[in-house]
C-alpha cells in the first residue's frame, strides 16, 4: 500500500489550540463550484477591473524600475514608503479625510490589517462588536485570536445604536469591555447598507462614552453611484482606526492597503507587521504611486461605477420581476452587494446546492454571522457579471426559491408542518 495516500495526520497533536477556532472562508470554497460550465457567479465580490487603462498601467510598471531602479526590488520599511503614504493621503483627501503620513501604515491588503487588529487587541475570550451581518473575512481574521463576537442588528440606516447601547450596558454590568467596534459604514459587505449620519454620530458618542476604539473599514466608500456622500467616521473623530485599500479603486491583485490611526497604536501594529512580512512589496507601492499620481484614476473609476450601477439596476429589476412578494432586498447606492431576505422557514444554505445545479451561485447569509446562525437570507454580488447574465441568474434562482416555498406550503397545508416549528420542520423535509 502506498503510504503517501494515507490521509491520517501524524502531527495532529502538535497544532496550536487556535487552529481549532480558525474559520475557513466559505466563499473561497464556492470557487470550485464556479469552475463548472454555465454557472453564473453572484457570489464572490470581484471588482470589475476591465476599465483599467492597461497601456498606462504597463508604463507605470516600467517606470517602477526605470525611475526607482534597484530600490523597487529591495526590502523597504515596515510602515511603508513615505512617498506612497503621501500619495494615499491625496486619495483620502478626495474622501474628506485629512491624514498625516506619519499616522499611517501600509499593509499587504486589508485582510492583513484585520489580522493585525486581532493580534494587537485580542486575547482568547475578549469581546468585540460588529454589525450583523458583516464581512465574513473579518470573522475569519479575528477567529484565530478566539474572541467572543457580539453582532448588532442593522436596519435601513445601518447599525442599530439602541441595540448597541443595550449591549454595551449589559457587558459593562458584567465587568466586560469590548476591545473594539468593527463597522463598514459605506455600502456594508454583505448588506449594501450605508450608515446614516445620526447613527454615525451616535456610534461615536457611545464609543467615546465607553472608551472603546471604532474600526472603520471603508473599501467601498469611493464606489458611490447614487445619492450624497456621507462624512467618514475618521473625519468626525481622529481616534477612529480607518482601513482603506486599492482593491476596489485600482487592482485587488496589488494587495496594498492602509491603516490610519493614532501613532501610539500604530507602534504596536508596526511590531506585528515586522514579525509578519517585514514590509509590504516596495514594487507594488511604487506602482501605486505612479498610477495614482500620473493616471486619471478617478476617470477609470467612474467607468467602473457606471457599470456597477447598470448591473445593480438590472439585478433590482430582475428581483422585482421574478421573486415572490414576501421576499425583500436592500437597494444600495454604491458598493458591490445587496442582501435578500426570505421568510424565516427558507434556509438559504440548504438552497445553495440546488441553485448551483441550476447554474447560479450566491453567498448564504449564514456565512455572514460569526455564530453561523440559520439564516433565511443571501448576499448577491452585481459587480462582475453583465446585466443579461444577472437577469438570467435571478430567473434561475427564483425557480429554486419558488420550488422550496411551494414544497413548504404543501407540507403546511397537509398538516405535516406545525406553524410553531417552521424552520426545523422544513429542514427535515427539504430532501422530499
Amino acid at each position: 500500500m502506498d503510504d503517501s495516500r494515507i490521509s491520517f495526520d501524524q502531527w495532529g497533536d502538535l497544532y496550536a489550540d487556535r487552529v481549532q477556532t480558525m474559520r475557513k472562508s466559505e466563499v473561497r470554497d464556492l470557487f470550485a463550484a464556479l469552475s463548472r460550465p454555465g454557472v453564473i457567479a453572484l457570489s464572490g465580490g470581484l471588482p470589475d477591473i476591465s476599465s483599467l487603462p492597461l497601456d498606462q498601467v504597463a508604463e507605470c510598471a516600467r517606470r517602477c524600475v526605470a525611475v526607482e531602479g534597484l530600490r523597487s526590488l529591495q526590502y523597504g520599511n515596515s510602515d511603508g514608503r513615505i512617498e506612497c503614504r503621501k500619495t494615499i493621503c491625496k486619495i483620502l483627501a478626495v474622501q474628506g479625510i485629512e491624514a498625516d503620513p506619519d499616522e499611517m501604515i501600509l499593509t499587504s491588503g486589508s485582510q492583513q490589517a484585520l489580522d493585525f487588529l486581532g493580534r494587537v487587541f485580542l486575547n482568547p475570550g475578549d469581546d468585540i462588536i460588529c454589525e450583523g451581518p458583516s464581512y465574513l473575512g473579518a470573522f475569519q481574521a479575528f477567529s484565530a485570536y478566539e474572541p467572543s463576537v457580539h453582532t448588532i442588528d442593522m436596519d435601513e440606516e445601518g447599525i442599530r445604536t439602541d441595540l448597541l447601547e443595550a449591549k454595551l450596558k449589559e457587558l459593562a454590568s458584567q465587568g466586560r469591555k469590548p476591545k473594539f467596534i468593527y463597522v463598514i459604514p459605506n455600502f456594508n459587505n454583505p448588506a449594501g447598507i450605508t450608515m446614516s449620519m445620526p447613527r454615525r454620530l451616535r456610534l461615536l458618542e457611545l464609543a467615546h462614552q465607553y472608551n472603546i476604539p471604532v474600526v472603520e473599514d471603508d473599501p467601498y466608500g469611493l464606489i458611490r453611484f447614487e445619492g450624497e456622500d456621507l462624512i467618514r467616521l475618521k473625519s468626525l473623530d481622529s481616534n477612529v482606526i480607518y482601513l482603506g485599500t486599492t482593491s476596489k479603486i485600482f487592482a485587488p491583485g496589488l494587495r496594498l492597503a492602509w491603516m490610519v490611526a493614532p501613532r501610539h497604536f500604530l507602534e504596536r501594529i508596526n511590531l506585528a507587521k515586522s514579525g509578519s512580512d517585514l514590509c509590504t512589496s516596495p514594487f507594488n507601492m511604487i506602482l501605486a504611486e505612479h498610477y495614482f499620481n500620473e493616471v486619471d484614476w478617478q476617470a477609470a473609476l467612474e467607468v467602473s461605477k457606471s457599470r456597477y450601477k447598470e448591473r445593480k439596476d438590472a439585478m433590482l429589476a430582475a428581483l422585482e420581476e421574478f421573486f415572490p412578494q414576501d421576499v425583500t432586498w436592500t437597494k444600495p447606492e454604491g458598493g458591490l452587494f445587496l442582501w435578500v431576505t426570505f421568510p424565516p422557514y427558507l434556509n438559504t444554505e440548504q438552497l445553495l446546492p440546488r441553485a448551483i445545479e441550476e447554474g447560479v451561485a450566491f453567498v448564504p447569509g449564514v456565512y455572514c454571522y460569526p455564530d453561523q446562525r440559520i439564516s433565511s437570507s443571501m448576499r448577491l454580488c452585481y459587480s462582475f457579471e453583465t446585466p443579461e447574465r444577472i437577469r438570467e441568474a435571478i430567473r434561475r434562482l427564483s425557480l429554486c426559491v419558488q420550488d422550496r416555498m411551494a414544497l413548504y406550503r404543501a407540507f403546511l397545508e397537509a398538516g405535516a408542518l406545525p406553524e410553531s416549528s417552521r424552520s426545523e420542520s422544513y429542514s427535515s423535509a427539504r430532501e422530499c
